[in-house]
């Protein structure tokens, strides 16, 4: 079947996309006054919908925000609108309500509108038309406000709801294949989330289209696919008891069971046959809607133990950040910039919520109630799936919390919606980058209203296991998030006191400890005996740990952390964590006394030892040695990856040897300063656990993976060990991702082989007949083919073989 796909923008690596972002920044162009004739910037053509009024304006940002903006341009009016007649493409919109925009324009116009739906429906605006400025009114229908409970008990919330599935019910009739799966998925379960029986012909339509969907060879972006596809399979069987599709919903159920990796993850396509990621590896924005999909699959009447060991495995690396930050892009330590990550948290707060796991679903709920206004307009290459699992995973604590959020944030909502109660992705404040631009998102926004009608797991129809929380405690948890800025970051906590961060640090959210710790770090030397105190003061026994303490002990190591050298007086504090019982808490200390740096190698034993430490029970995926191996090894900072001087050998190889086994192919990475710190003497003992990490990549962290590898292919062929020589060939895998890196770091190492590299010169065929078919060579394939040639050359003119060692004799 035909399906479009995602924007090709969506395959950049996170990385990428900030620096692109960032050079985008750089050449941030002057604020432009309309009214004195100044033109939209070139390359600057975002612009947002004007919520209900039928117009479009263009409105100035930087660095993701509006806040500098005065003015807003019209860019379109819809015919029949209520701007139509009134409103001219070319207007300047300068102020509302008889005042000029003195904050932000987007934010100011959409309250506006809020303001005017809940009362007379008048919108006022100034405007500037042909050198003059002018008063018009626009009239919109009255909705009312949003009440406290909102959705819930809300006419607002209730009118836009059934106006937009009307809307929506009629688009998807006339083009029932208009849209992409993901969009057609989420579309069809807001009409699913009314119960209405009238649009049921419609969503049956999108129902058979579901049930024949397939792509395991990976056709498409398959995996942001299957999620929502499955998820609509599942809720509709749950919510109609039809049970005609339900041999579709296993059979795409056991494919995505089938194409997890063997740790229990998807990227942007399945796993490969040996059970390894392909491309740059997991990432969670996919996973997360297919372990949902896969949990409410098994409800719906899909039972294989497959699917229970998919299950687990998924769920295991979710519950991971309970407490620790969000769910990240893929398998890295957990995001502590914003209170959630394209949505990931809403998602997970909805998933654990249906799995009874109080905890988890409680701790993601507050985290997506915490994330509102700059940080929920955030996302990887756009923020819908920031958007789509907002409402949801706040409506996970309550229907109190639901509506103080919604009154917080309900005007983005408001200037989302268009004249015909469909929406349109409005997407982040930034010129580019926006992989989801003109997407239909009436169904995101839809099912955000939805969640009174209870008629889907997605919008509340299990019981919330999370305390329900009331109007007061949901405003505290969005004061936690107050504040965030795209421009100027965390300012607003350069304003607190010392005393005022000093609390912060025991919040029991991360992201307000780790911006009260980085604000902590810029103060003065005062600022030490303060924290000193301050900790001594709230310090718990060791021992069983209750959250509240446990906050107190992980924000202090957050600021000793930022501090670095300065804190280096806090030591003995952070060793005697270590010994915590909390393996965040053992984390996080070992993190701090690496940033410390010189002062803390009086730690390393205990770090080492840490390292090969085994708690099958509370760390399976060995998340301690992970992370230690980053403090001790780490190239950018870890107490050991300049100099191994006074370390003991036999410690220091046992740590080698286990740390070459972790699952995270960064944390195996890390491991390169071992390599280049240790002679040739020293290095024989960890021959064979480096042949082993070469030759057998890690199962995780694909992106970071070849790291390691190619660093031990050097170590191998440096020292001529003939154990590696075949690897010079077989980690070439031309048609794995990645192979720009790997091929002149192959070459090379094999070169060291001189003469006994020539039985081996054949394998290089299919890599000289990929780089001289190119029709259009880039550097990379210019400089590739001219080191392939020199390769060839200098081994077949290499004479005696040089004398190889293998690696059983140096273990004699």
């Amino acid at each position: 079947m035909n399906i479009s796909r995602i924007s090709i923008s969506l395959l950049l690596v996170f990385l990428l996309v900030l620096q692109s972002i960032a050079s985008a920044q750089k050449t941030e162009p002057a604020i432009p006054d309309f009214t004195q004739g100044d033109k939209i910037p070139q390359g600057h053509n975002h612009d947002w919908n004007l919520g209900p009024t039928g117009a479009r304006g263009w409105i100035y940002s930087h660095k993701l925000e509006t806040t500098q903006a005065r003015q807003i341009l019209i860019t379109k009016v819809e015919r029949g609108s209520p701007s139509y007649g009134i409103l001219n493409k070319g207007d300047v919109i300068l102020g509302i309500g008889g005042h000029d925009f003195q904050i932000d324009p987007r934010v100011e116009f959409g309250k506006a509108i809020t303001e005017a739906e809940t009362k007379s429906g008048d919108l006022l605006l100034s405007i500037w038309r042909d050198g003059k400025t002018v008063d018009v009114s626009l009239s919109l229908k009255v909705l009312g406000s949003y009440s406290k409970n909102a959705p819930l008990n809300c006419d607002k919330s209730l009118a836009i709801f059934e106006r937009g599935c009307d809307a929506l019910a009629m688009q998807m009739k006339e083009k029932p294949d208009g849209r992409n799966g993901i969009v057609r998925a989420y579309n069809t379960l807001a009409l699913l989330a009314s119960g209405r029986e009238k649009f049921m012909p419609v969503i049956k339509k999108q129902i058979e289209w579901a049930a024949d969907f397939s792509d395991v060879q990976g056709k498409s972006l398959c995996c942001w696919y299957y999620g929502p596809i499955n998820l609509l399979l599942a809720e509709y069987t749950l919510a109609t008891g039809d049970k005609t599709y339900l041999p579709d919903l296993r059979r795409i159920s056991m494919e995505i069971v089938n194409g997890q990796s063997q740790v229990g993850t998807w990227g942007h396509r399945f796993a490969r046959t040996d059970g390894r990621l392909n491309g740059y590896g997991m990432m969670n924005a996919p996973g997360l809607p297919m372990t949902l999909s896969l949990i409410l699959a098994r409800k719906a009447g899909v039972s294989d133990p497959q699917l229970d060991d998919a299950i687990a495995k998924s769920v295991r690396l979710m519950r991971f950040y309970v407490g620790k930050g969000c769910v990240p892009y893929g398998d890295h330590a957990p995001w502590t910039e914003t209170h959630d990550d394209n949505g990931k948290n809403g998602i997970a707060a909805v998933m654990f919520n249906v799995l009874e796991d109080q905890e988890a679903a409680e701790y993601f709920s507050r985290m997506s109630i915490a994330s509102h206004g700059a940080e929920r307009e955030m996302g990887h290459t756009g923020n819908f799936f920031n958007i789509l699992w907002a409402m949801p995973g706040v409506a996970v604590s309550g229907m109190d919390a639901s509506g103080a959020w919604l009154a917080e944030y309900g005007w983005y909502y408001d200037l989302a919606r268009r004249w015909d109660g469909t929406f349109r992705h409005q997407g982040p404040a930034q010129p580019r980058h926006d992989s989801y631009k003109n997407w239909d998102a009436t169904g995101v926004y839809l099912l955000a209203y939805a969640q009174s009608s209870r008629k889907l797991y997605i919008t509340g129809k299990q019981t919330g296991v999370a305390t329900q929380i009331d109007a007061t405690i949901a405003k505290n948890l969005m004061d936690d998030g107050r504040g965030y800025s795209h421009r100027q970051k965390n300012k607003i906590y350069s304003n607190k006191t010392d005393d005022e961060l000093l609390t912060a640090l025991t919040s029991w959210s991360p992201v307000v400890r780790e911006r009260a710790a980085t604000a902590l770090s810029k103060r003065g030397e005062d600022v030490l005996p303060k924290l000193k105190t301050h900790y001594e003061t709230h310090r718990p026994p060791l021992g069983k740990i209750v959250p509240s303490k446990l906050h107190v002990d992980l924000g202090f190591c957050q600021a000793v952390e930022q501090l670095g050298p300065r804190a280096a007086a806090f030591v003995p504090e952070m060793r005697e964590l270590l010994r915590a019982d909390d393996l965040w808490l053992r984390i996080k200390a070992a993190d701090a006394l690496a940033a410390i740096g010189k002062p803390a190698r009086i730690a390393i034993p205990e770090l080492l030892k840490m390292l090969v430490q085994k708690d099958a029970g509370s760390d399976p995926r060995r998340m301690q040695q992970r992370f230690v191996s980053f403090a001790l090894f780490n190239r950018r900072g870890g107490l050991l990856s300049g100099s191994l001087e006074g370390v003991d050998r036999e410690a220091l190889y046992e740590a080698v040897r286990a740390g070459l086994q972790n699952e995270d192919g960064r944390a195996r990475a890390a491991f390169d300063s071992v390599y280049r710190n240790l002679s040739y003497n020293e290095i024989k003992p960890l021959l064979r656990a480096i042949h082993r990490a070469v030759a057998e990549s890690a199962p995780s962290g694909m992106m970071f993976a070849d790291g390691i590898r190619l660093s031990g292919l050097e170590i191998l062929a440096k020292h001529r060990i003939q154990e590696g020589l075949p690897l010079c060939i077989e980690l070439l895998e031309l048609d794995r991702w990645g192979s720009d890196k790997r091929i002149p770091k192959c070459l090379k190492s094999l070169q060291h082989y001189g003469a006994a590299a020539k039985p081996l010169l054949a394998k290089l065929d299919p890599l000289k007949s990929k780089l001289e078919s190119k029709k259009r060579k880039n550097d990379n394939d210019k400089r590739h083919l001219k080191l392939l040639y020199d390769t060839v050359e200098k081994i077949q003119s290499s004479k005696a073989p040089p004398k190889l060692r293998s690696i059983s004799e140096n273990e004699v």
